[in-house]
């Protein structure tokens, strides 16, 4: 099933996907897609709800934990920007008021000059994940699947003292969404298409099957270091394409159009402002 919040920042309502291409309203049976939301249980039947009319999508989670990002997941893009592929997954943080809903603006900081996209694999955990004993078990903790656009500013990343957070954690650096599809209609999370556009260019396109490390391990791995509450999204890395990884300057500048879409995930669309 398909769940996700519409309406204006704010004052966004809960809604699912309903059989004959509805969205119903869920606040009879929730106030909100949240962390509790996803431990009590998301409703299965849509029968009786009243319909939401289609508007902006914003964040399909409220009240996010924390976002879990995975760099140089994908070998190709680690050559590209002349890196090696990492023996053990890369991992950095992003704070949950990055989050923006897929189609609004993000903005391009103050004095920025490198800009740049990243299509990525959104995993929701839906159950606590803490010292798992392996990989088997670990896409039972996932509530769903989603899109997340890791926009990074790489002068602020590499170049002011080589801590990530400043170039990852800038206003509106986290696109999220249009939904999250629940796991079981992701029975393969490894062969999903990923493809991004800039002003109508395709400058990504590749499949989750190319990741160094697969959603499985990547939860596994992180519950050896950190707890994964519901509610906390995995960032699961980007593949080649990026600005970073050009011979000529193609950063994001003010009016660029950014698109991009995973199989079965829906499509986000931003438009670059200056902040």
């Amino acid at each position: 099933m398909k769940f996700a919040r519409i309406g204006a920042p704010g004052a966004e309502v809960p809604a699912a996907l309903a059989a004959d291409g509805s969205w119903r309203d869920l606040r009879g049976v929730l106030v909100d897609l949240t962390p509790q939301a996803l431990v009590a249980g998301l409703p299965s039947s849509l029968d009786g709800l009243p319909t939401v009319a289609p508007g902006r999508f914003g964040p399909p989670l409220a009240g996010i934990g924390k976002i879990v990002c995975i760099g140089l997941n994908y070998r190709s893009h680690a050559q590209e920007i002349g890196s090696v592929a990492p023996s053990e997954p890369v991992v950095f943080l992003k704070a949950p008021d990055t989050v923006v809903g897929p189609d609004d603006d993000v903005l391009i900081p103050r004095t920025s000059a490198k800009t740049d996209w990243e299509v990525e694999l959104g995993v929701v955990i839906g159950r606590t994940a803490r010292y798992l004993d392996d990989e088997q078990d670990a896409l039972a903790h996932v509530a769903g699947y989603t899109i997340s656009n890791d926009v990074s500013e790489r002068a602020f990343q590499m170049e002011r003292g080589g801590q990530w957070d400043k170039g990852k954690n800038c206003e509106t650096f986290n696109p999220l969404g249009p939904w999250f599809v629940t796991a079981d209609e992701v029975p393969d999370p490894q062969h999903l298409g990923l493809r991004l556009s800039v002003n109508g260019e395709v400058r990504q396109q590749s499949s989750t099957a190319n990741m160094i490390f697969g959603v499985a391990h990547l939860i596994w791995y992180l519950s050896q270091f950190m707890v994964l509450h519901p509610g906390d999204v995995i960032n699961t890395g980007t593949p080649e394409g990026v600005a970073l990884g050009s011979s000529v300057d193609v950063y994001l500048r003010g009016g660029d159009v950014v698109e991009l879409e995973i199989d079965g995930l829906g499509r986000q669309r931003q438009r670059m402002v200056q902040a």
